[in-house]
């Protein structure tokens, strides 16, 4: 169906114009930056397509199944649509979570890109239906449309019909039906095969090598890298990333003359420049240019030695000395980092394990959710250390210099990587418990989840990693790199994690998957995203419409 294929791009589409219109609106007043934008419409259009598939897709199943245009809807979102609100609370979570990180950059991208995914929340609660309304059969396929349509069938397209569901019931289980029926006999083999191979692929990260972009870096045709070129081979490496030193006392200038006889002493030092006071002669400035690049870890061992000098130095002139300066900036950035990661981590994974417990009433599930984010997220990141650290496929993928890792990047990858990880997981395991809450055992609720979910999340996980692609062919470094690495990591993710191991894990758990403690039980809302009300309600209100109809008759 043309019209089923359109509507979450168009919806997708709409989604993105009204984020990144807000954040065009608020750019100058919040200082946004041009990638903050490029990240939102990478991720909204991502998502906005999914959520609007998700719906329309339950929609001609229930469709299918029976039900008039109107129910069908109204259950597609009230099960669907529950879904997605949740998948789309886990991604806001991980995103607004960057907060927490305290760089004012990062911030900002994660709350604009947190604003931009729950606009396509909305969207796919509200305009998807309405779009239904417009064209409810048309979402179906083209053979379904006459049967589905309301109106009386002839005897000739009833005969057709009565074939078409004699066919469908003779028809095998669909693949994901079968390949979850195979990892239900082979649970084991199969988790060990995923787990070892998402293993070996994230051995990479181990070696990763954090920094931050620079000349030197950008690709070898551009105006910055060949001056960054030539003022390295006049002047030196040190040149391009001069370290300044600020020396602060009542005879400021005295003082840095001391300083600077001493920092000219200390290996890895080519020259220091005079100390320039200020009017009021209580502050000066030195210029020590290093031996060797900005970059370069003898610079950083540099900064340390001469910040551990700077003590002695105050000892001995009685003014206050300070290193600043490129690479002192790089260190400083990435030990902000590294500090906020621990508590970020926490943080996001605390608040979403408490959604997905409530989303599954389990504590297996959302446990199991969160490792599997952590072998997908690890997967990822040593694949970007692969190609844009040690240059494996560089050329394919339009590396022109291996370098550092951008020092933001694992932990924006953390965030973003965890909220789409939740997304899958809710869209495949929520199936699954409905058909476990409606009396169905647990290897039955698995292979009931993938042959109505599996085809989904497979075409959703599809068409984020086109998106994500998409972004991996810009000038831009940290765009480039994040495109490939968001790419990676929803293909292990999706494929691997959420379409391999939780299946496998769900067969050697049975049961014990959905284990909750009783008094957990009492204490957590019930916020029936599987629709187990809905079955219960759902005849007595099509009873009540019928009265009413017949009431306008008469």
């Amino acid at each position: 169906s043309v019209v089923a294929a359109g509507m979450p791009l168009l919806t997708a589409l709409i989604g993105v114009g009204v984020g990144i219109s807000a954040i065009t609106a608020l750019g100058a007043t919040l200082g946004l930056s041009s990638t903050t934008s490029t990240l939102a419409m990478m991720l909204g259009l991502a998502v906005g397509i999914d959520y609007a598939l998700f719906i329309v897709s339950r929609y001609r199943a229930e469709i299918t199944e029976g039900r008039d245009r109107a129910d069908a809807a109204g259950r597609a979102v009230g099960t669907a649509g529950s879904a997605v609100v949740f998948a789309g609370l886990t991604v806001i979570v991980a995103l607004a979570g960057l907060a927490v990180v305290n760089i004012p950059m990062l911030t900002k991208m994660g709350l604009a890109a947190a604003g931009t995914v729950a606009v396509a929340v909305l969207v796919a609660l509200t305009l998807v239906p309405a779009l239904l309304g417009f064209a409810p059969v048309k979402v179906l396929r083209r053979r379904d449309r006459e049967q589905y349509s309301g109106k009386p069938l002839s005897a000739r397209q009833q005969r057709k019909a009565a074939k078409r569901a004699e066919r469908d019931a003779r028809r095998k289980p669909n693949l994901g039906s079968r390949w979850a029926s195979y990892v239900l006999r082979h649970p084991v083999a199969v988790l060990l095969v995923a787990v070892v191979g998402l293993g070996v692929v994230a051995v990479p990260a181990a070696s990763m090598e954090l920094g931050l972009p620079g000349e030197g870096t950008m690709a070898p045709d551009t105006t910055q890298r060949k001056a960054h070129d030539m003022l390295s081979e006049s002047f030196g490496a040190g040149f391009n990333g001069p370290l300044m030193i600020t020396v602060e006392g009542r005879d400021a200038a005295a003082a840095a003359e001391i300083v600077g006889k001493r920092l000219v002493e200390q290996d890895g030092v080519a020259t220091v420049t005079p100390a320039t006071p200020n009017e009021a002669g209580d502050t000066a400035i030195l210029n020590v240019v290093p031996t060797s690049g900005p970059t370069d870890g003898a610079t950083e061992d540099l900064v340390r030695h001469l910040r551990s000098l700077a003590d002695g130095l105050q000892n001995d002139t009685g003014a206050e000395v300070l290193v600043t300066g490129q690479t002192a900036m790089f260190i400083d950035f990435s030990k902000t980092l590294d500090d906020a990661l621990l508590p970020y981590l926490a943080l996001v994974v605390g608040l979403a394990f408490l959604l997905l417990m409530v989303v599954f009433r389990s504590v297996l599930v959302p446990l199991k959710a969160a490792l599997g984010f952590l072998l997908s997220v690890t997967a990822a990141l040593g694949a970007v250390v692969a190609v844009f650290q040690w240059g494996w496929l560089a050329d394919v993928f339009g590396v022109d210099q291996p370098s550092p890792i951008m020092s933001t990047m694992p932990i924006f990858m953390i965030g973003v990587v965890f909220g789409l990880a939740m997304d899958y997981e809710v869209f495949l395991v929520t199936r699954m418990r409905e058909a476990y809450v409606h009396g169905a055992r647990p290897a039955e609720a698995v292979v009931t989840g993938f042959r109505y979910s599996g085809r989904v999340v497979a075409a959703a996980a599809a068409i984020m990693i086109s998106v994500f692609s998409g972004f991996i062919v810009e000038d831009n470094d940290f765009i480039k790199m994040i495109g490939f690495g968001l790419a990676a990591a929803v293909l292990f993710d999706a494929v691997i994690v959420r379409m391999t191991i939780v299946p496998a894990l769900f067969a050697l758990l049975g049961k014990s998957a959905w284990w909750l403690p009783r008094w957990l039980d009492r204490l957590l809302p019930n916020l029936d995203v599987e629709g187990e009300k809905l079955s219960r309600t759902a005849p007595a209100a099509r009873a009540a419409s019928w009265r009413r109809e017949q009431e306008l008759v008469d």
